[in-house]
């Protein structure tokens, strides 16, 4: 009997999750079609003369145990001085050093680092904590008056909540307080997704924020006081709240590489530079994907299982079977945001952090900038994601993020106008002077966030519709129209595998992999 096959559209995390899971629990050969010529897609890392950035920041942290068993037997970990390391990430000690699988931690390149999480806002030209504390410091740069009114209409929305919570503007008062929220959700959020919050679905806030509030944020704050984080896990914190995490001392794609490797060296195939085209059909079954290359040569990859990351706009124009009108007018409505980040080399920034021994660098990974005046969203410091990540150490590496759509004025900005945008931006809010910028460079990356809006709240007949497809499962980011971090893409990944394994035909736990706390696992 011949084996089967996988066919699987998108060389990111939940794509080459699905192919490892595949070679490692069945005898299914995985082949992997990806559109770019890279590996890793949203999780990949660009190196530009030795600087390293991702798009966007990618914590290597989960609570799901699965997850971090697979994150370290990819890949072991390695304590700040070069040491191989013992760590707990729940509650059992698990000594990675010794994982005779793996490479020796203290000589290899391929590790994990444990960073501690620095946070802020940027915002009246001052830097608040993420999220907000009420230390003196946030008392001063509020003022009485603002941090009064913030106090009384948070007791409002305890006493007065919202009903129904229709939209992220409600979901986020009924959290926050009108007044917080103005002062520090409704500029950002608006500025990443270019539309109103009224016009979001309170589906973004269950999905990204999900149970935090101020009264989560002072419990954990005082939590700290009493008895600092050492658990890896922090299974009881909630993740907006996380103060640890892992990251691969390279970038992220380092961990995307290595999966990739794993993945050819057990048979599996992966081909970069095939972009989608075609799904035939036959019935409700899944036949093949055609694809085609840069030099427009169309291939059919014939399969038996069908897995996709693509963007579900995408994947539903491609399907070769007729499609009712109602489900068409729903995928086209979906909005996808995009994404343009600039890295920028600057010899110094114009704040520091103080300590005894003088100034040093600020500490933060990245930083919210919440200022109005500005395009800039979010700005990473790469120096503070590991020392390999600058080239020179005495400079500082920075990732100016800018949220836009593919026909806006950012997205087509020459890469030379960008950099001057960026330099200029820095400059004015205060955080650099242009003239202290050495090199800079541009990366644009399309559809990297699902919209909460557009025909979104029609989606589940969409899914119900794509579902009826016993041998196509969609997974990812894009694939699921959900805003997931990598390890949700993963774990909805190993689930599509499970089924397949165990013969489950619905779908519905595939879908249910978005949800915090112990995405439905078995307690063990």
């Amino acid at each position: 009997m011949a084996a089967k096959t996988a066919i699987i559209i998108g060389a990111g995390p939940a794509g080459l999750t699905a192919a490892y899971e595949l070679l490692c629990r069945s005898d299914i050969k995985p082949i992997i079609i990806e559109k770019s010529q890279h590996i890793g897609g949203l999780s990949r890392t660009i190196n530009y003369k030795g600087n390293r950035l991702d798009i966007g920041p990618h914590r290597f942290f989960s609570k799901s145990d699965r997850i971090m068993d697979w994150w370290l037997k990819m890949m072991p970990m390695q304590a700040t001085d070069g040491a191989p390391q013992t760590i707990t990430y729940h509650q059992k000690s698990r000594d990675i050093a010794g994982n005779s699988k793996g490479p020796d931690p203290a000589q290899s390149e391929h590790v994990f680092l444990t960073l501690k999480r620095r946070t802020r806002i940027y915002y009246l030209r001052k830097f608040f904590d993420y999220p907000i504390s009420l230390q003196l410091v946030t008392l001063q740069n509020l003022g009485l008056m603002r941090t009064m009114r913030i106090g009384f209409s948070y007791l409002k929305a305890m006493m007065l909540p919202i009903k129904p919570e229709d939209n992220l503007e409600q979901f986020l008062i009924n959290r926050f307080g009108k007044e917080l929220y103005l002062t520090f959700f409704k500029d950002y959020t608006e500025k990443v997704w270019g539309i109103e919050c009224d016009k979001i679905s309170a589906a973004w806030g269950a999905q990204r924020i999900k149970g935090l509030s101020i009264s989560k944020a002072l419990m954990h704050a005082a939590r700290k006081i009493v008895s600092p984080v050492s658990d890896l896990a922090q299974k009881n914190t909630e993740t907006s709240l996380v103060e640890q995490f892992l990251f691969p001392k390279l970038g992220t794609g380092q961990m995307w590489e290595a999966v990739a490797d794993s993945v050819r060296e057990k048979g599996g195939e992966i081909h970069l530079g095939y972009d989608v085209s075609k799904i035939k059909m036959d019935k409700d079954v899944v036949q093949s994907v055609t694809a085609k290359n840069a030099g427009a040569e169309e291939i059919d990859f014939k399969g038996d299982y069908f897995f996709s990351t693509m963007p579900v706009k995408e994947l539903v124009r491609a399907l070769d079977c007729p499609v009712p009108e109602d489900i068409k007018e729903i995928s086209e409505g979906l909005v996808y945001r995009d994404f343009v980040e600039v890295g920028l080399l600057v010899n110094k920034l114009k704040v520091f952090d103080q300590t005894e021994h003088g100034k040093r660098l600020i500490s933060d990974n990245w930083i919210y900038i919440q200022e109005s005046d500005v395009k800039v969203g979010r700005l990473q410091i790469w120096n503070n994601w590991g020392p390999a990540m600058v080239a020179d150490p005495t400079k500082v590496w920075l990732g100016l993020e800018y949220f836009c759509y593919e026909n806006d004025e950012i997205w087509n900005l020459p890469d030379d106008k960008m950099i001057a945008l960026g330099c200029e931006e820095l400059e004015k809010i205060g955080l650099a002077d242009k003239s202290e910028v050495l090199d800079g460079m541009v990366i644009h990356v399309p559809k990297t966030y699902p919209g909460y809006f557009g025909t979104y709240d029609r989606f589940p007949q969409l899914q119900a519709f794509i579902d009826v497809f016993p041998n196509l499962f969609l997974i990812g980011r894009n694939g699921q129209h959900k805003y997931n971090n990598q390890d949700h893409s993963m774990l909805a990944a190993m689930v599509a595998v499970d089924n397949i394994v165990a013969g489950i035909t619905s779908k519905e736990n595939i879908w249910a992999v978005n949800t915090e706390m112990e995405y439905h696992e078995e307690k063990s």
